[in-house]
């Protein structure tokens, strides 16, 4: 059932009461003048601001919009004693125009909705106990309280407590994200389970959801080729086919009164056919089919793609990915987890392979260093210090302990030549981290960036969507890249790269490609490569201000497979506005040839206006359909 908004309730009123004089009209024995007296109540009833909006238009200079089109075409129906029709038209353009009104609302209230995650509140904490204030007056360092079931109001640092936050509203993902103290949040989220005591990080005007919403909102600014293309269009096809109405009026009806002996498109018509004729093609001609349902398309693109966690800041970048047939990647961050892990334990000498990792995570346990935290995380057993003393870090070389007694050394194979030690090579690639125990060579630990569990599945649909080529641009060594390259079944790398030599590969790309070529990074260490590509496209950007800054597209979460899901949602918002485009104007040309040979009455002229704008509309709002929907 339809829920009408005051407005619209007001204008349903107005049809309701002008079509009932109307039959009343119709049913009572009147003729001539007196019947186009009675008329007019109904015709005012439902056409003043139509009128109205076009003597202002007059006023204003701005005459060729549809209101002066449909005044001029009833205001002459009246005129030349068509009273019934006159008050039918206006009828029927205002009954379009309402279902118009409710669709494009009904779109906009969509991606309203998507995009209502900002929170009205924020509970502090104050010598007084918790205050309820709003998010703006809450200063950086601040303690505020997250409840379970409320939304985060600002960015921060989790202070006490622990919980899960469903991130939907922001990346799209469903599943909740666990969180624990010292974690960075983020605002927009909402708490699942535990109570948060959180240090605010960030002022509310720079937090995370206020950069998403002003991102978004702006987004209408920056438009599509197509939406371009539509606004120039409209702006010298309405003169033209109001010069062309009046000249189809004028002409006919000069020779009527000039000629002797009428051709054959003037035989049996007199002046008043003409004008209906001309009327008529005013009212078909207008383009407002166009010039909402095309803007429209993008808009509601760009809010379906929000909702999966794709923030686009302009049709014009929408448009451009949707022509993209060249995809570049970076490599650390975009198609790996940029963090460090064991890949592989290779033990020497009798030594068991679960035994060179324990102690290597042992000796390094007091360590910060990545490498440090990811021997950790992979051990197993638990770290119990009191087995561990005399840790000395070497510099450039590794650590030296004591465990259980035996002296270990972890670390590079400057410090195994240090001990005076055979090491042994690794054909894997990554990080090699050696082990010896007691002066013994006990093997290698080898520590490697794990390649996201849906990198390959990316690629595969990338190329599956007809992506002709795929690429990796990295810092990392050749044996790293052709590894990760191979794994995840890429068509080309180039790897030990510095930034500027990024931009150098892919202008390199920018001048072998006919389509468009889209550059995916982490939008801080390729903001150069970003800006150069058609388009920049920003991987795990949660909470990156770089990112959301360097990129055209800012994908906010981590999984590769949300490019293809970006094409997919371009593609399919540019296939719907060009369907648009090709469908109004071929109904419109065909009417209007039907309007200059006197064969489309009044109420198709006005299908062809308000109708045909109405299905493109509607057309419009499966853009805010994404596959998310369907799950």
């Amino acid at each position: 059932m339809m829920t009408l908004s005051k407005k619209q309730r007001k204008m349903r009123n107005r049809i309701l009461i002008a079509a009932a004089l109307l039959v009343l009209v119709k049913l009572l024995p009147l003729t001539g003048w007196v019947r186009g007296l009675c008329c007019l109540a109904p015709y005012f009833i439902i056409g003043y601001d139509v009128l109205r909006k076009a003597a202002l238009g007059i006023v204003n200079g701005q005459v060729f919009d549809e209101n002066f089109l449909m005044a001029l075409a009833t205001v002459g129906a009246y005129a030349t004693g068509e009273f019934d029709e006159a008050v039918f038209v206006m009828l029927f353009y205002q009954t379009g125009e309402l279902f118009q009104d409710y669709a494009v609302g009904k779109s906009r209230t969509s991606i309203a909705a998507l995009m209502d995650i900002r929170p009205d509140t924020a509970n502090l904490e104050t010598e007084n106990g918790l205050e309820t204030v709003d998010p703006e007056d809450v200063a950086v360092g601040s303690v505020i309280v997250v409840k379970p079931g409320e939304r985060v109001p600002l960015d921060g640092t989790v202070l006490e407590g622990s919980s899960t936050l469903d991130t939907a509203a922001l990346t799209g993902e469903s599943l909740p994200r666990s969180i624990r103290v010292g974690d960075d949040i983020i605002s927009g989220c909402v708490n699942l389970t535990g109570l948060l005591r959180v240090t605010v990080t960030k002022p509310c005007e720079e937090s995370t959801v206020s950069k998403i919403l002003e991102l978004v909102e702006n987004s209408s600014e920056k438009k599509a080729v197509s939406e371009q293309f539509i606004t120039r269009f409209a702006k010298y096809y309405t003169p033209c086919v109001v010069y062309a109405a009046l000249a189809l009026f004028l002409i006919p009806t000069v020779l009527l009164a000039v000629l002797p002996t009428l051709p054959g498109f003037l035989a049996g018509t007199v002046w008043t056919d003409w004008l209906h004729r001309a009327l008529t093609f005013l009212v078909i001609s207008c383009p407002c089919a166009l010039v909402i349902s095309v803007p429209l398309s993008f808009f509601g693109g760009i809010g379906g793609a929000s909702k999966c966690g794709i923030l686009v800041k302009g049709g014009n970048y929408l448009e451009a990915l949707a022509k993209a047939d060249t995809v570049v990647f970076d490599k650390t961050g975009t198609l790996t987890k940029g963090t460090f892990a064991v890949s592989a334990v290779h033990p020497e000498a009798g030594f068991e392979a679960d035994q060179v990792l324990e102690y290597a995570a042992l000796a390094e346990q007091y360590s910060t260093h990545p490498i440090a935290v990811s021997l950790r995380e992979a051990c197993k057993s638990g770290m119990d210090r009191s087995r561990v003393a005399n840790v000395e870090e070497i510099a450039g070389h590794g650590i030296m302990a004591e465990v259980d007694g035996k002296r270990v050394g972890v670390g590079n194979s400057r410090l195994m030549e240090r001990q005076s030690v055979n090491w042994l090579p690794c054909e894997l690639p990554g990080t090699i981290v050696h082990v010896t125990i007691d002066g013994f060579y006990a093997g290698h630990i080898v520590i490697a960036d794990q390649p996201k569990p849906d990198a390959k599945e990316a690629i595969v649909q990338l190329k599956a969507m007809g992506v002709k080529k795929t690429v990796m641009l990295t810092g990392d060594t050749k044996e790293v890249a052709h590894t990760v390259a191979d794994a995840l079944g890429l068509d080309e790398y180039h790897a030990e790269l510095l930034p500027a030599d990024k931009v150098t590969r892919v202008e390199e790309l920018l001048k072998q490609e006919t389509g468009k070529l889209a550059f995916v990074g982490d939008g801080i260490n390729d903001a150069p490569v970003l800006t150069r590509a058609d388009i920049g496209i920003a991987m795990g950007g949660l909470g990156s201000d770089a990112a959301i800054e360097a990129a055209d597209i800012v994908l906010m979460d981590d999984q590769p497979t949300k490019i293809a899901a970006a094409i997919r949602i371009a593609r399919k918002t540019v296939r719907i506005v060009r369907e648009n485009i090709v469908f109004a104007l071929m109904v419109k040309a065909i009417v209007l040839v039907m309007g200059a040979l006197g064969k489309a009455p009044m109420w198709l002229a006005v299908f062809a206006d308000v109708g045909v704008a109405f299905l493109a509309i509607l057309n419009a709002m499966r853009c805010l359909y994404t596959e998310k929907d369907k799950k």
